[in-house]
């Protein structure tokens, strides 16, 4: 009997240690990887724009949004629909035409051997040059070269003559790998608002047509840069 009554304390002490509650993960962690995403765009936007002949200063200020998607992992793209993701920041106002506002979480997603990148860090960069192309990436997930003319972006100087012929494009799509900066097409890729990520961001109500659309969120501090860096290259639409 005494040693039943031994057992059943011994018990009763271990059961509160083993059946504990697991430690909840801190609150900073949850987002670190969307954090990561909008300082790492913000840095690819500083470096691309203080080169002068990689997007055309013309076409910067007709831009409607700018999309921004850092390769943080090696072989972002690779035959078979694995993505890039990163952030898409647009003018505010009902037509696009007011000062850059906070930046919405973004995925592209790869349906083509052209995305296959062979291993190299790439980063990729999207002007949406009109409201309906805009408008259009608020909704739903768009096909590009089937939803949305994209054209591979023309640079610099060689980009005045033919600055007409790029203009009809919905979109214009660029690439930077190893330095090197170019025009790339992305046609039979899809982009798509990432909504599981911008709840992580600014809340369970959060979509982008709320925080492009109709301004309801204010940039996170990871998010500034971005934004700042656009807004001074570029502070007015020229459409």
């Amino acid at each position: 009997m005494k040693l039943t009554k031994c057992l059943t304390a011994a018990l009763l002490l271990i059961a509160p240690a083993t059946f504990a509650a697991p430690a909840p993960v801190p609150a900073g962690d949850k987002d670190k990887d969307e954090i990561n995403r909008l300082e790492n765009s913000g840095t690819v936007v500083d470096e691309i724009l203080n080169v002068p002949d990689d997007i055309p200063q013309d076409l910067l200020n007709k831009a409607r949004c700018v999309v921004v998607l850092p390769s943080v992992l090696k072989a972002a793209f690779v035959v078979g629909g694995s993505y890039g993701r990163g952030a898409m920041v647009c003018r505010t106002g009902e037509h696009f035409n007011g000062p850059w506002g906070a930046p919405a979480m973004y995925a592209l997603e790869g349906g083509s051997v052209g995305l296959q990148i062979g291993g190299q860090a790439t980063d990729f960069v999207i002007l949406v040059m009109n409201d309906r192309g805009a408008s259009s990436l608020l909704k739903s997930k768009v096909k590009l070269g089937a939803d949305a003319a994209v054209a591979a972006g023309p640079k610099g100087r060689d980009a005045q003559a033919d600055t007409d012929a790029f203009m009809r494009a919905e979109m214009l799509s660029y690439s930077r790998s190893r330095g090197v900066f170019a025009g790339v097409s992305l046609e039979g890729s899809t982009l798509r608002p990432d909504e599981d990520a911008n709840r992580k961001v600014y809340g369970k109500d959060a979509t982008a047509a709320a925080i492009i659309a109709e301004s309801k969120y204010d940039s996170p501090a990871a998010g500034r840069r971005l934004v700042s860096r656009l807004q001074k290259a570029s502070p007015t639409l020229k459409p």
